[in-house]
């Protein structure tokens, strides 16, 4: 599970390449072409963390647990972008924060903003196994059916 949870961090961070619908310190959960993101993002935090901003497990943090990888390529992609804003690891533990690097993900590599997709790769990286990613897109598509 770590070492999917580092392959889907590095995987964000580097979506962070593209052009950025949403600026890295809004804190709205939508995209440019207004897809409402906030239904995936919380039910991926109650499947990572039943919502604990302070859950740590390996080198995964906070409530989307997120890795120091992402974060590093995070932070990478602000700065090809010549963006000043920064993410720190302390900022794992901060719900928005993590909130704006899925979306910084999203924006990168699921532009058509596949649900599927965004699901599956937040837990496998954009390389994605269907069979590997099978059970956590199954929890977290039940949690956001309700």
């Amino acid at each position: 599970m770590i070492k999917v949870l580092k392959i889907v961090c590095l995987t964000c961070c580097i979506a962070t390449l593209a052009p950025l619908p949403v600026s890295a310190g809004d804190a709205r959960s939508t995209t440019s072409s207004g897809y409402d993101w906030n239904p995936v993002m919380e039910a991926i935090i109650h499947v990572e963390s039943r919502g604990d901003a302070k859950a740590v497990s390996g080198n995964s943090c906070g409530a989307m647990q997120i890795t120091p990888i992402l974060v590093r390529e995070c932070n990478n992609i602000l700065k090809k972008r010549k963006s000043k804003k920064r993410f720190t690891m302390q900022d794992r533990f901060s719900v928005q924060k993590s909130k704006e690097m899925f979306l910084l993900y999203q924006s990168y590599f699921n532009p058509k903003n596949n649900v599927e997709k965004a699901i599956r790769s937040w837990n496998g990286g954009m390389n994605y196994s269907v069979k590997r990613t099978q059970r956590y897109y199954n929890k977290v598509m039940a949690n956001l059916r309700g």
